[in-house]
Formats: C-alpha cells, structure tokens, sequence
C-alpha cells in the first residue's frame, strides 16, 4: 500500500511538471506573438501600445543609442543634430522628428520625447480626433521645447526639463478642418472638445515621466507639459 501511495506522488508531481512546462511554452509562444507585452522584446513602435510598453519607454531615458534604435527599427525618419550648450543646460540629445505636425516648426528634443510624441499623435491623439470630431489633427500648436532656465523662471532651485529640451509644452490642435481647439479656451467647457483634451491627456500619462495640465496649477492653464524626467515618473495632473 505504501509503495503504490508513493508512486502515486511521483506520478502527481511528473503531472504538475509536465503541466508547468507546458504552461510556460504556451506563455513564451504567446509572447513571442504579442511583443507589445514581452519585457525582453526589442520596442518596435509599429506594435500597439502593450504591458511592457512602458517600462520599454523608460528604459530608453538612460539610453540614447538604443532610443535611436527603436526609430530606426521602427523605421521612423528622424534627424539627430549635433550637441548644444553647455552646463545644466548642455544637450547632447537633440533628435527631430520631421513628420511629426508640429508647429511652427518641429523643435529638437530628447529622442525618448520625440519618441513619446510619435507614439501619442498615432496612438492617442488621431483616435480620439476621429471620435470627436470626425477628421484628424492637422497641426498639433507647441510652445517650444528648449528654454535654458530653472523651474517656473527662478533664480535658484532645480533646473527645468526644458532646459535640456527633455520637455514640449502644447498648446493647441487644428483639425483637418481648419477647426481648431486650444487647452487655454475649451478644457474649462464640457463638451466634444473639452472631452478631447482630457483624453489626449490621459493618454500622454503612459507615454511620458511626466504630464501636467490645466488640473494642476494656473501656470499650466494654457498647455500640456510632457517630459521624460529621469527623476519622477508617473506624475499625471
């Protein structure tokens, strides 16, 4: 009786790891198909947005080369400048993404910014234009990138994002058209426009370290600031 208990317990646990293992196959087969959510996946920005999406992006704050990477795997047409500035205000990462509707012009930012960018227009920012208004966004209206100052204009204190052109404020969307909806204007209202700001805002929050609006503070009442600060992350007002 002892004997045919004990072999039973083996049996049982051959079973549980043939089941684990087969388990695990499934799971790596799974992920190999859906490298949105594998963590060890190169980023490819042609795949939807996944769990390991973010960590990805983050991940790409510390490494410029490899951010380059994923805009060439993604084949994304970027141009990367050559360094500016010195001190705190030193960028040695300046990356343009010509096909981004920015306007006046597409200013240079840190590659996980641009990156960020690309990511919101295609993910969150023409869907949502689609829902709302039926046509997408022609020109997304920006209040720069790059300011060589400390936070809110000091004279002492820490160093603003904007001073590495790790940060872009925007302003405002035009749609296809000519329609055209700023933050400063619709997001105190209620209706299809107001609704939209707050969703592309929402959406940004996966996207960058760092999204501030018009919900926290009155120096934000007329834009959106998105960085990628290596400091915070996850800070969405």
């Amino acid at each position: 009786m002892s004997r045919r208990i004990g072999r039973f317990r083996g049996d049982l646990r051959v079973a549980a790891l043939l089941i684990v293992a087969g388990i695990l196959l499934a799971g790596r087969g799974w992920l190999a198909d859906h490298p949105q959510h594998n963590p060890w996946a190169p980023l490819d920005l042609d795949d939807p947005p996944g769990w390991a999406t973010r960590t990805k992006l983050l991940a790409l704050k510390d490494d410029l080369a490899e951010c380059r990477a994923v805009l060439e795997r993604s084949d994304v047409s970027f141009r990367a400048l050559e360094s500016q500035g010195e001190g705190a205000c030193h960028r040695p990462d300046r990356t343009v993404i010509e096909t981004l509707p920015l306007a006046p012009r597409v200013p240079p930012t840190t590659c996980p910014v641009a990156v960020g960018l690309e990511l919101w227009l295609r993910d969150i920012v023409q869907p949502a234009a689609r829902r709302h208004f039926g046509a997408e966004v022609s020109r997304i209206e920006h209040m720069g990138a790059y300011s060589c100052r400390r936070l809110y204009g000091r004279s002492e204190g820490r160093w603003s994002e904007h001073a590495t052109g790790n940060a872009i404020d925007i302003g405002g969307f035009v749609l296809e058209d000519g329609r055209r909806i700023s933050v400063l204007g619709d997001w105190p209202g209620e209706g299809e426009a107001a609704q939209f700001l707050r969703e592309v805002r929402n959406g940004a929050c996966p996207l960058f370290a760092t999204v501030l609006s018009p919900d926290y503070n009155a120096a934000h009442a007329n834009h959106f600031h998105f960085d990628q600060s290596g400091r915070y992350t996850g800070v969405c007002r």
